[in-house]
């Protein structure tokens, strides 16, 4: 019996937990698969692609920085994707085709809503930076009907065209421009934890009962975590949850089964 053939593409890749989460919503739920990850050259992303669908690779992981070109590569989108403008999941379809989506958003609103038990309804939402990770983002939190989204960037301009693209609900401001202005979740989603580094925050952001996210994860609280808890967060969390339930959700999309996302995430901590 062959065994059904999956992997995460990225670069670098090697601190990637991708394998061990795979691995374990196999286990869990009965699936025999073998998950790999592969450090793609940056410009052979088309090729790696290409040579593992025709091994009868039946789905792939896409990390930094292929998530853009995962978008072009793909025969077909789905609304997440094209809503995020990037594609972190391919799905291999039966008649040779591949479908991409993006489960980044998914992950982040299942890990605050169901696994931390945040409320983001009628929340006042404050999300750092305006990369792709932070558009993969933008439509399903919209989805949850806060009461209004601020994108706040050292380039305005780049935070000012997200939210035009993400409508009515969201809005752009500089970091400067946050001062005095209170709000109940605040989601870092710049790179800044990965170098130890934090926005330039003013001080008393934070509405009474306010939840911080950092959408990175790391063994120890991330800077932007310690901020939080100094500023008097009610509830902290990194982005363990989100990347397990990102995982969880690709894994339901080749799977047609979604694993119990809980126990992965108290076996990685």
């Amino acid at each position: 019996m062959n065994t059904d053939k999956y992997a995460v593409f990225g670069n670098p890749i090697a601190h990637s937990k991708s394998p061990l989460i795979h691995q374990a919503f196999a286990t869990q739920t009965g699936h025999v698969i073998h998950y790999d990850r592969q450090c793609v050259p940056v410009d052979k992303f088309k090729q790696h692609v290409d040579a593992f669908f025709a091994s009868e690779g039946k789905g792939l992981n896409i990390t930094v920085p292929f998530k853009l070109e995962a978008y072009r590569y793909a025969d077909q989108l789905t609304h997440r994707a094209q809503q995020a403008g990037a594609v972190n999941t391919l799905i291999a379809n039966s008649d040779g085709s591949v479908t991409g989506d993006n489960t980044d958003g998914w992950g982040l609103v299942n890990d605050m809503i169901n696994l931390q038990q945040w409320s983001l309804t009628k929340q006042r939402i404050l999300v750092l930076g305006a990369g792709g990770a932070v558009r993969g983002v933008l439509g399903p939190l919209s989805e949850q009907q806060p009461s209004q989204i601020v994108i706040a960037n050292r380039t305005v301009a780049k935070a000012q065209a997200l939210a035009e693209l993400f409508g009515s609900l969201c809005s752009s401001s500089s970091y400067v421009e946050l001062a005095g202005q209170k709000f109940d979740i605040v989601i870092n989603g710049t790179s800044a934890s990965l170098a130890d580094d934090l926005p330039p925050l003013p001080t008393a952001l934070l509405n009474d009962g306010a939840c911080c996210y950092d959408m990175m994860y790391a063994n120890n609280a991330t800077v932007f975590m310690q901020w939080a808890t100094k500023e008097g967060a009610a509830a902290v969390s990194d982005g363990l949850g989100m990347l397990v339930s990102q995982g969880a959700e690709s894994f339901r999309l080749w799977r047609n089964t979604l694993p119990d996302i809980a126990p992965v995430i108290a076996q990685l901590r």
